[in-house]
């Protein structure tokens, strides 16, 4: 056989992907094991029936053949008067180009700011998916250490010392962030601008969470002086409406990247369903009830959780502002996030997924979604601190 690309066989640098707990969980539940899942971020209510009953009519209308590639007009200006509204930036439909989920709008942003082999920074903790996207589009993936007790937060001083090194093309953060749950407060994100601009870094922005805010308030940094050509926004329908499987998905930017960008998808995936797309503008005009709606189901979860882990010694949670995750220090145990989370699905038949699964500055915690009912995310959460003080316990007696 041909050899294949380097691209391609270097996604994940011929290392693990982070997802083998997650595998090995779903493997036990398809062969009968009850397991209680909390890691994806998967939604534990389905899409709407109301924006299912649009979809369905829209399909049934016709909508079925090629949409507009752009994505069609409808949603384009939808999301352009939403962002302008949120943001105070001036947007129109041309400052957007649908895709087919946030994950495929982080490969194209990183695609079109990117030569192959130029630094692509991001910070560390970071969504799993993050170095092989940035490997994808041949660029060179440099993690930005973080420290718990900081939660989380990156350090503008170090960023500049990384992008100076490296002399890095972009900058890549998430916040509300995906796993710590950390939103980036104005402060920091003044910083991380004034390093863009220093340094001449295009800064790409993944938002996908910012209607699930807990504390403080989501800042797009698109909206401070100077960053307006030099950001692209990442956004999704996914987690704001639980339409996770629909696959709708854009970019936020500047009217010159957003032609390039339309090209690429001209030359990929050809555009997003048309019906699909007349969903979500149907969605989008609800207003925040329905935003909200999908939302509390988190919001009430993390209050449950932490007073839960305020209970007991053992398990520390790092402060979770905004998404559906809260971050766990399980590092009392003796034990890796990894062989944590390994021996917690066998012993409990509990998953999660281990903070090493994101990146090494998470490593000694678990990431844990709120994603199953309030009971059995209580009943799950109070047996893994017990099963970690346990194991606490054991490695204080060992040494």
């Amino acid at each position: 056989m041909p050899q294949l690309s380097t691209r391609i066989r270097t996604l994940n640098s011929g290392g693990s992907d982070g997802w083998e707990v997650f595998y090995r969980a779903r493997q036990m539940v398809a062969a009968g094991t009850r397991v209680i899942e909390l890691t994806i971020g998967e939604h534990d209510i389905r899409t709407h029936p109301l924006i299912l009953d649009h979809m369905h009519e829209r399909a049934r209308a016709g909508h079925t053949g090629y949409a507009s590639v752009p994505g069609i007009k409808a949603l384009r200006e939808t999301l352009a008067q939403r962002v302008e509204a949120q943001t105070g930036v001036p947007t129109k439909a041309d400052n957007v180009v649908i895709t087919a989920g946030g994950q495929a709008a982080l490969f194209a942003a990183h695609i079109a700011v990117c030569q192959p082999g130029d630094t692509a920074l991001h910070i560390d903790p970071y969504y799993a998916t993050y170095p092989g996207t940035i490997r994808g589009a041949s660029a060179k993936p440099v993690a930005i250490a973080t420290r718990a007790r900081d939660a989380f937060l990156p350090d503008p001083a170090e960023v500049a010392r990384l992008a100076k090194e490296t002399g890095a093309r972009s900058l890549l953060i998430n916040t509300p962030n995906n796993p710590t749950g950390t939103v980036y407060p104005r402060a920091t994100l003044e910083g991380l601008a004034g390093v863009c601009i220093e340094n001449d870094l295009w800064l790409i922005s993944d938002e996908v969470y910012d209607t699930q805010i807990w504390e403080g308030e989501h800042l797009s940094p698109r909206a401070l002086p100077g960053m307006q050509d030099r950001t692209l926004v990442i956004g999704s329908m996914s987690k704001s409406h639980a339409m996770t499987g629909s696959r709708v998905g854009w970019i936020v930017g500047p009217v010159e990247v957003i032609k390039h960008l339309i090209d690429l998808s001209t030359n990929t995936n050809y555009g997003v369903p048309g019906y699909i797309q007349d969903a979500a503008v149907f969605a989008l005009n609800q207003g925040a009830w329905l935003q909200d709606e999908v939302a509390e189901p988190f919001r009430r979860r993390r209050a449950l959780a932490l007073d839960i882990l305020a209970a007991q010694n053992t398990v520390t949670a790092i402060p979770s502002q905004g998404a559906m995750y809260v971050m766990l220090d399980i590092r009392a145990t003796g034990l890796s996030g990894r062989d944590f989370a390994e021996a917690l699905l066998d012993a409990r038949h509990i998953a999660v997924m281990p903070g090493e699964s994101f990146g090494n500055s998470a490593a000694g915690h678990i990431r844990v979604a709120l994603t199953v009912d309030d009971a059995l995310l209580a009943q799950a959460l109070r047996e893994l601190c017990a099963f970690a003080e346990t194991l606490a316990e054991k490695a204080q007696h060992d040494t």
